[in-house]
């Protein structure tokens, strides 16, 4: 699209990178089901030769990525672990990378129980306090990986002071500077962009709002770094966990919706969380958008929303159990993001891979529910949710 840069992300979400197929004029980008693709002579190439080195319809969709994260390249993946997967074998064995203590299950697992036995080095700590980070980093610290918010307890860390620290610690064995890692995941780019605070990369798991309707895997790595784009290109072709081509149209077509989702997810996000917060039997509610939340103001500056992620804890542990049996229109789910409002378990789902000493460092407990708010009527949402906890 020509001038993409002058138009509003509403816009930018609706139309992706190519407004149109150029050949046909088709609105919505086609479907390349092809593993292979035909070279006019020896040495020649339409520039694409294999799927899982490059496709047309990956290819718009990591533009596509790429342009609304604000960044120069975009790579998508099979899954969001994938992403991250890739993202860690920029690295070498002997780096250390700090982590957001509070953070999805599934990273920690792919950290400690994969990559550590490689020889990579991880600390886990809260990254919404830049004191911690500061006596976290070791000489050989190469990165700092943070979610902002995170998963489940909503914390928020900088990611401009994030970026301006491991910017300026220069590592001995390499004099290079460190990297800032942004999982982006719980905002999405229509909500906030990294990039534009200094991170250097930018993760998400597509499968959330991306896609937005519980229908498809994807991950996607997002970068503004020429000069490591060919490596990261060059892994993800290797180990070939690439996007198929009907799946990157799902989330072509999901990224459609994002704003209007979003904006909808979010108002009943903000909505129940004040129900939440005075219903006799919560004991307490997370949720950035709270004038209260000790991040709040950090919030407001670097997003321009506040998702529609809300934790809470149950007063009573045992009525857990009865509660998530109880409920009709939400559904007792993993995942988060899609359409249909979801409720979570963490300890028995989403962080089961966690050890209970750095649960409870973070908060997550036997009594902490998670709610990916839905685009539902909210009147609706509310009255499942009160008749479950009676």
């Amino acid at each position: 699209m020509e001038s993409d840069c002058h138009y509003s992300v509403e816009s930018l979400l609706v139309h992706g990178k190519t407004q149109f197929e150029a050949a046909t004029g088709a609105v919505s980008t086609p479907i390349y089901q092809s593993s292979t693709f035909r070279h006019p002579a020896l040495y020649e190439s339409t520039g694409f030769d294999y799927s899982r080195s490059l496709n047309p319809t990956r290819l718009e969709l990591e533009n596509t990525l790429a342009l609304l994260e604000h960044g120069c390249y975009g790579l998508a993946f099979s899954s969001g672990m994938a992403a991250i997967s890739c993202l860690i074998k920029f690295f070498s064995p002997g780096d250390h990378i700090i982590v957001s203590l509070d953070l999805y299950g599934g990273t920690y697992r792919l950290f400690k129980e994969f990559y550590a036995s490689y020889g990579y080095q991880f600390s886990f700590i809260a990254t919404e306090s830049m004191e911690e980070i500061r006596r976290a980093l070791q000489p050989n610290t190469k990165a700092l990986f943070i979610e902002t918010p995170s998963n489940p307890m909503m914390k928020v860390s900088d990611i401009k002071a994030c970026a301006d620290l491991i910017h300026s610690h220069v590592t001995k064995e390499s004099n290079a500077k460190g990297y800032l890692i942004v999982d982006n995941t719980f905002l999405s780019p229509y909500y906030q962009n990294p990039l534009d605070w200094g991170a250097d990369f930018v993760v998400h798991s597509g499968t959330k709002y991306l896609g937005g309707h519980n229908d498809t895997l994807s991950g996607f790595l997002v970068h503004n770094l020429k000069e490591a784009d060919q490596r990261l290109r060059t892994i993800q072709m290797s180990e070939g966990a690439c996007l198929s081509p009907f799946d990157a149209w799902l989330v072509l077509r999901g990224i459609k919706t994002l704003a209007v989702r979003m904006d909808r997810q979010s108002d009943n996000a903000r909505i129940i969380a004040q129900f939440l917060r005075n219903h006799p039997k919560i004991d307490k509610v997370f949720y950035v958008g709270f004038p209260d939340h000790p991040q709040y103001g950090l919030s407001c500056r670097q997003s321009r929303g506040f998702g529609s992620m809300v934790s809470f804890t149950l007063k009573n542990p045992a009525e857990v159990p009865k509660v998530l049996r109880s409920l009709k229109l939400v559904m007792f789910a993993e995942s988060l993001g899609g359409v249909e409002t979801l409720m979570t378990y963490p300890i028995e789902q989403t962080h089961k891979a966690i050890p209970q000493e750095m649960l409870k460092r973070s908060g997550v407990q036997e009594n902490l529910l998670r709610l990916s708010v839905g685009i539902e009527n909210v009147h609706d949402l509310l009255q499942d949710l009160e008749q479950a906890f009676r």
